[in-house]
């Protein structure tokens, strides 16, 4: 990630009430941001916390915020019956929400919820409308955070489509070893469409395999 370029007076002062800095250094990697949206952001950018287990959005609310996680982990999740699927999980430094309700303000199908106690970033819907209409440099962004996100959810689907189990993670670890050993494990195996007891079993194959 390249390095952040250096605010101006109006965004260091409000870097220092909301710390939008890591925010406008990953944004900058997808495309530099004009000075507009860098101050517009710096001041309209607010800080968030929110305890493990607390749900950002429920199912059927329509969705009224993007977030940029500070630390913590999130993730979205379905319920099916007594069962809980989850859908994705992400974690610092990437932002957050749904998609589908925020674009069209229409219900959210999903859940997010924080799985570890989060600090985060919040743009309303409005105020993001409002970044697109006065930014150029901000549509360009836009348009490459939606690729990204199309990316990944080319690759949950790439998961989905494996028939077996130990392949589906082998898949998660080129792409999430970092989130191995931090998240609960009974949310890995959900997302990846197994059981608890098999993702231990393919766990303890793996750690004693040669070369894996």
């Amino acid at each position: 990630m390249k390095a952040s370029r250096t605010l101006s007076a109006a965004s260091a002062k409000a870097s220092e009430q909301g710390d939008v800095s890591s925010l406008l250094m990953m944004l900058d990697y997808f495309h530099p941001l004009d000075e507009t949206a860098r101050q517009f952001m710096a001041t309209h950018l607010k800080p968030l916390k929110i305890n493990r287990r607390k749900l950002l959005l429920k199912e059927g609310e329509i969705c009224q915020h993007i977030y940029f996680i500070k630390s913590g982990a999130v993730r979205g999740y379905v319920v099916e019956g007594s069962q809980d699927i989850t859908t994705w999980i992400t974690v610092e430094n990437e932002m957050v929400t749904s998609i589908a309700s925020l674009n069209e303000q229409a219900p959210c199908t999903e859940n997010i919820q924080a799985i570890e106690d989060c600090e985060l970033l919040t743009l309303t819907y409005d105020d993001l409308e409002e970044l697109y209409r006065v930014s150029p440099s901000f549509n360009i962004t836009g348009r490459k955070l939606l690729q990204r996100y199309y990316w990944d959810a080319e690759q949950r689907a790439f998961i989905a489509r494996l028939t077996k189990a130990e392949n589906k993670y082998r898949h998660f670890l080129t792409r999430h070893q970092h989130l191995a050993n931090r998240i609960p494990l009974k949310f890995i195996s959900s997302y990846l469409g197994m059981t608890l007891e098999t993702l231990s079993r393919i766990r303890k194959k793996i750690s004693i395999s040669p070369g894996s």
